[in-house]
């Protein structure tokens, strides 16, 4: 068994299971180390099988060297193979991760298994996923600095005859160059007005016509996903960008300020909500500051006003307060941050500060 195995394995006697049934893609692979799709993992006290099919017998063994797998054959019908071999294990009580298993994956279990009790494992995994492993987090480090380079390999040829959708193209194209493996999530360039939409969907508008672009990008290497956010002016901003511009940042830099062990989530978005609050951009402030980062873009834990989640050691989560003048712009800053042992290390080095703002074209 993977060490990951064995923790979630310790875990089970605590959570009154016989076993634990990871049917989550992502959280199969982040057990296993396994990539492909269409598989299961039973996990018991002391072993764990992944359960997959023919097409992936050379790739697991490749991925996963230490996992049992079984497999099945053409011949057996999915959920047939998957309730035999969990009525084999002898486990009496199965947890299930309920909110990724679908009605009609579940039902026919339970039809298959009278006998089984079952019962809800979600977020079992992901408070695990929470807490980054020393290689994760160099994994995480590096998806920054490609997506940090390829930012400034765009801006230095960037025209004002470029589109939204040209930026996207570009910026993913050397991203690939750079080693990773495309964007963590489609990209959020919107310029003018664009920008106001605080999940806006990049369109062929040229950014000549606007003043403002804001640009929200990730890289996803080894499956791990970065996640910043910049926005710029085109030449000198008046003051009212200005005065915007540098509440937002004020208010990201307050929070991260706050970010160490212990630390509420509710807080650190308190801290960044009252700085805009003060500025007279309370309102502007539509969303929630920000959410850990990993093998998906957005995971636990959450930063937000309603947030029950408490910082520790190993967590990487963004911080990115964002202020909407609809019709206008909008600005937002995000960066990535690790929590340490002694309180935080701000993972991306990207210039954010007013002068950083202005861009030439």
């Amino acid at each position: 068994m993977t060490p990951r195995i064995e923790r979630l394995a310790d875990q089970l006697g605590a959570l009154e299971m016989d076993a634990l049934l990871v049917t989550d893609e992502i959280n199969v692979r982040y057990l296993t180390g396994f990539t492909g799709d269409s598989s299961a993992l039973l996990v018991e006290p002391g072993k764990a099988l992944l359960i997959s099919d023919g097409r992936y017998k050379k790739q697991l063994d490749e991925e996963c060297p230490g996992v049992l797998a079984a497999i099945r054959s053409p011949s057996e019908k999915p959920l047939d193979f998957l309730a035999e071999i969990i009525k084999e294990s002898g486990a009496g009580r199965v947890g299930i991760e309920a909110d990724q298993m679908t009605v009609t994956t579940f039902s026919g279990l339970r039809a298959r298994l009278p006998q089984q009790q079952w019962c809800e494992s979600s977020g079992v995994i992901l408070k695990q996923r929470m807490i980054k492993d020393p290689q994760e987090i160099r994994t995480l480090r590096q998806a920054v600095r490609i997506n940090e380079r390829a930012l400034q390999s765009v801006l230095a040829k960037l025209g004002p005859d470029w589109t939204e959708q040209e930026i996207a193209y570009d910026l993913e194209a050397t991203i690939r160059r750079l080693g990773g493996e495309g964007f963590s999530f489609e990209p959020i360039i919107g310029a003018g007005p664009g920008g106001a939409k605080p999940h806006y969907h990049s369109r062929p508008v040229v950014i000549g016509n606007h003043s403002t672009l804001l640009i929200d990008w990730g890289t996803l290497l080894g499956g791990y996903a970065s996640d910043l956010t910049r926005t710029f002016h085109f030449g000198s901003p008046p003051a009212n960008f200005e005065r915007a511009y540098q509440a937002v940042l004020d208010s990201q830099l307050a929070a991260i300020e706050r970010i160490a062990p212990g630390v509420a989530t509710s807080e650190i978005d308190a801290a960044a909500r009252d700085v805009l609050d003060r500025a007279g951009l309370g309102d502007r402030f539509v969303h929630g500051l920000g959410h850990g980062v990993g093998l998906q873009i957005h995971e636990s834990p959450r930063l937000s006003a309603t947030s029950d989640e408490t910082l520790a050691p190993g967590m990487v989560i963004t911080v990115e307060p964002g202020v909407y003048f609809e019709g206008e712009f909008g600005i937002r800053i995000e960066d990535d941050v690790l929590v340490t042992e002694n309180g935080h290390e701000v993972l991306s080095g990207f210039p954010k500060g007013l002068d950083d703002c202005r861009l030439i074209l």
